[in-house]
């Protein structure tokens, strides 16, 4: 009901009384005052105005279900929204509710992560206020070996959402980092959980530092992370980006399932760093030094050796040389 007295505040330009907001809902105006009482608690700016009724004024800059849900109308991201101030890891909270039977897109944010979760064991940085943390499940009909692909998913549905509500052009480095000048301000981690010849769920995990401030970050990231406001020059809407991503990725995903993974490779290579570098590779504590030259089928990285081999990684430790 919270929810709906919301939607109906921000449909309307003027104030609106609570007698209409109760007879509209079937509420008493006792809950509709109750209702608007959590709103301001939540940070909605809400004003009352004497003989008129109440006007929403200002939304505050949080992850909010009821934000979410407004934007996200429609989108199978909408389904089951989990919004929080602190975990530990929005990932293991998504793959315990997919355990549990969420339903595919079931979403869980948080404002700040304890143990934000990395790619080899790493903790991404994650504090209060100025970054997106969120998890989505997805169970697609594939098999396990086509999972790598949707890393390459996500990072081409958050490069589109940022050059479209930020204006800026970031590039994607191979396998799950989205760049903006040079340095690192998002990073995607994908867990799975499958048997040999199905999966039962795919948990996509998205850090992106928007509006963090540098000199927030720790020392050892200070030259290797960045922020979109810090490339930008200006803040940006968590809630707006967050749904335009969800969006691009929904679409991608309909592309994937339809059309296989030819296809989001071609966009991916539209934003990529890293085909044509020289590169230095870590997988399986082997280090390959080499070119990158393509993306395979399943999205691995073809990368020609200083030796003429070429080899196909799957996963690995991409770093760009500058030789």
């Amino acid at each position: 009901m919270k929810c709906k007295v919301l939607e109906l505040l921000r449909s309307h330009r003027e104030p609106v009384s609570g007698e209409e907001i109760s007879a509209q809902l079937g509420v008493s105006r006792t809950a509709v005052w109750k209702h608007i009482k959590t709103l301001r608690e939540e940070g909605y700016e809400i004003v009352s105005q004497p003989g008129k009724g109440y006007l929403l004024k200002g939304i505050p800059d949080l992850l909010l279900r009821g934000e979410l849900a407004h934007f996200l109308a429609g989108s199978m991201f909408a389904r089951s929204i989990q919004c929080h101030l602190t975990v530990g890891s929005t990932n293991d909270l998504a793959k315990a509710a997919a355990d549990q039977g969420a339903p595919e897109g079931a979403l869980v944010v948080a404002e700040c992560q304890e143990q934000g979760k990395g790619r080899l064991g790493r903790q991404w940085f994650s504090p209060q206020g100025g970054g997106i943390y969120a998890s989505v499940v997805l169970r697609p009909p594939l098999k396990p070996e086509q999972a790598p692909g949707f890393t390459l998913l996500a990072a081409v549905a958050l490069a589109e959402a940022v050059q479209k509500v930020a204006g800026l052009t970031p590039g994607i480095k191979w396998p799950n980092d989205v760049l903006l000048a040079g340095k690192k301000f998002c990073g995607i981690l994908t867990e799975m959980k499958a048997e040999m010849d199905r999966i039962y769920y795919l948990v996509i995990g998205t850090g992106i530092n928007v509006n963090t401030d540098p000199q927030s970050f720790p020392e050892s990231l200070r030259d290797t992370a960045t922020s979109i406001k810090t490339e930008g020059g200006k803040a940006v809407s968590r809630i707006e980006l967050l749904a335009v991503y969800l969006k691009n990725m929904e679409t991608l995903y309909k592309v994937y399932l339809e059309q296989g993974l030819p296809p989001v490779i071609e966009k991916w290579k539209t934003w990529n760093v890293t085909l044509g570098q020289a590169v230095s590779l870590t997988s399986g504590g082997e280090v390959f030094q080499g070119r990158a030259v393509d993306i395979a089928g399943n999205g691995g990285l073809v990368v020609v050796g200083n030796d003429g081999e070429e080899r196909i990684f799957q996963s690995g430790e991409v770093t760009l040389r500058t030789k």
